[in-house]
């Protein structure tokens, strides 16, 4: 094949595809040239060409997730990297492979006036796994297997137990558009396999005795996790002293668990909130979206916390940390139903699934009730996606809307909650559909989150399974619905940033099938079709909602449970 004639270039396609890379995004520049013409020139590669690294970047993120493997990203040297940052943030935070192979100048022209020239070595340094600085100055092959060494060990950071980012600087000298021809050479591919964590005698011996009698929260947030836990976890739940919440984001369903953590939470009244408090709190998987419980817990502290987490073991988030296993949910789950300690004493499961049952009878009857707003509209949403869809939820008002609704066990829900930033929620649903393109993929937005990320579009690799929702109500609504800016008199002009635009002409622009709908009436005549048609290319609709009326329903809402 004919490929860059740089050693260490070769060296790293070669490792690419020895441990399981096959998507490269790659966004266009001249010092990433060797780069892009090696892996171009290798057929085992889906090298995608994406302008905006930014975009590229969390595109590149959605692929990953969607696939369960390493995703490659190609830039230029300067401020392109730069414009990775937001994604490699998420993907740290959400345990997401991805490998940053960043071209740079030699090392010799750092800092001496160089045109598109910064200081890029570990530029991401709290935010990766690991990171190599290599340079195409030196072509002996005493350096090259060094290199080589030096790029496994990344790999091998970045595949372990616990996934994340990682990246390779690579300084590269002019000219860089040589090319040679090269024998393809076999390789076979470097299974990295999953390190099995025991938990110790001690530690089964303190949890036994910890979950004997006791109060047990199991707290499950954002993941997917093996269908075997979710059964193991259901069986666990039939004891009455453990309740099991979860989010729609931990893509839990079960009737015992309880799928609505705000919506129970408003139904407990101040006289009665320390009978819903945990004697041993467990957590699972990754970020919790509910502000409500996370406050609650907080405040009325179980007396240990058991995280399990092959990542932050010291993150401490309801302050009553006592241990972090590093296992899988899988295996913890599996532990804990092999452990005979005390069960069925406490009627604390019930409990909580009382609050759920009451919740949900007394939403249904709100709905009957409803004007036409946000609330309404997700309402339609949520019943309406057809079944077997990939829900992609933007952040801010979106998600936490979305948590008010029963979840479907025949949908999978997901969100960028690593950061929980607005940036990138379209390119990350817009990569998974690209990653999956069986799967009919459905992302609703917000518009700033739209507006914010509308470079997404700006892609040519959407295709008809992806369908996105806008809902425009003028502004971040969320402002409006958490306390703090909903009183504050500078809430419209710093926080909502409120708006008259429209994603009709962005539609156009980039060839997105558009549609709008402005009022209740044509909510019921066009959501459900919409939502269920096949089209030709990827659509787009966008909901008009009342920007000051959508706080107000809210919150009635939340007075109705509480009643």
């Amino acid at each position: 094949m004919i490929t860059s004639n740089k050693k260490i270039v070769q060296q790293i396609v070669l490792s690419c595809i020895k441990n399981g890379v096959k998507k490269v995004v790659i966004s266009p520049g001249s010092r990433n040239a060797p780069l892009s013409i090696a892996f171009d020139a290798c057929d085992y590669f889906d090298c995608l060409v994406i302008h905006d690294e930014r975009s590229a970047a969390f595109f590149g993120m959605g692929i990953a997730e969607e696939l369960k493997e390493p995703v490659a990203l190609v830039c230029t040297s300067g401020s392109a990297l730069l414009n990775y940052y937001p994604a490699i943030a998420e993907a740290y935070y959400r345990e997401i492979p991805l490998v940053v192979i960043s071209a740079d100048r030699p090392p010799e022209w750092i800092d001496h006036g160089d045109g598109q020239t910064i200081v890029q070595e570990n530029v991401y340094a709290n935010h990766v796994l690991h990171h190599i600085n290599l340079n195409d100055s030196v072509q002996n092959n005493s350096y090259i297997e060094n290199s080589k060494k030096l790029i496994q060990n990344l790999f091998n950071t970045c595949l372990a137990n616990r996934k994340g980012p990682v990246q390779i600087n690579l300084g590269l000298s002019e000219p860089l558009y040589e090319t040679e021809e090269t024998e393809m050479p076999e390789i076979i591919e470097t299974p990295i396999l999953d390190e099995k964590k025991e938990i110790s005698k001690k530690d089964l011996e303190i949890l036994k005795e910890d979950l004997s009698n006791s109060k047990i929260l199991i707290l499950v947030g954002q993941g997917n996790f093996k269908h075997r836990t979710k059964i193991l976890l259901s069986e666990l739940a039939k004891n009455t002293n453990i309740s099991v919440l979860v989010e729609n984001t931990s893509n839990f369903v079960d009737h015992q668990f309880n799928h609505c953590i705000d919506r129970s939470l408003a139904l407990i009244s101040k006289e009665k909130q320390l009978e819903y408090v945990p004697d041993i709190l467990i957590t699972l998987g990754g970020a919790i979206i509910s502000k409500k419980i996370k406050q609650f817990l907080r405040k009325y502290k179980a007396k240990k916390h058991y995280r399990v987490s092959h990542a932050f073991p010291n993150m401490d988030t309801y302050r009553c940390l006592y241990k972090c296993f590093d296992c899988s949910a899988d295996s913890f789950i599996k532990t804990l139903d092999s452990i005979n300690f005390e069960r069925n004493t406490i009627n604390y499961g019930p409990k909580w699934k009382e609050l759920d049952y009451l919740a949900k009878d007394k939403s249904e009857a709100y709905y009957e009730k409803i004007t036409y707003s946000d609330l309404s509209v997700f309402n339609e949403i949520t019943k309406n996606i057809p079944k077997n869809s990939i829900v992609h939820m933007a952040n801010s008002s979106v998600v936490r809307y979305f948590q008010l609704f029963d979840p479907y066990e025949d949908l999978r829900y997901h969100c960028n909650r690593g950061t929980s930033g607005i940036d990138g929620s379209s390119s990350t649903a817009f990569g998974a559909a690209y990653a999956t393109p069986g799967n009919n993929h459905v992302l609703i937005t917000g518009d700033v989150s739209f507006f914010y990320d509308s470079n997404a579009l700006w892609n040519s690799y959407l295709k008809p399974n992806i369908k996105v929702i806008l809902i425009n109500n003028s502004g971040g609504g969320i402002f409006n619905i958490i306390s703090g800016p909903a009183n504050s008199p500078l809430r419209a002009k710093y926080f909502e940033a409120t708006h008259e635009h429209s994603a009709e002409y962005l539609c156009k622009a980039f060839n997105f099938k558009y549609q709008k709908i402005l009022n209740e009436k044509d909510l019921d005549k066009d959501l459900n079709k919409f939502l269920n048609k096949e089209n030709k290319r990827p659509s787009l609709l966008e909901i008009f909602t009342p920007r000051l009326t959508n706080a107000d329903i809210l919150n009635d809402y939340f007075k109705h449970l509480s009643k």
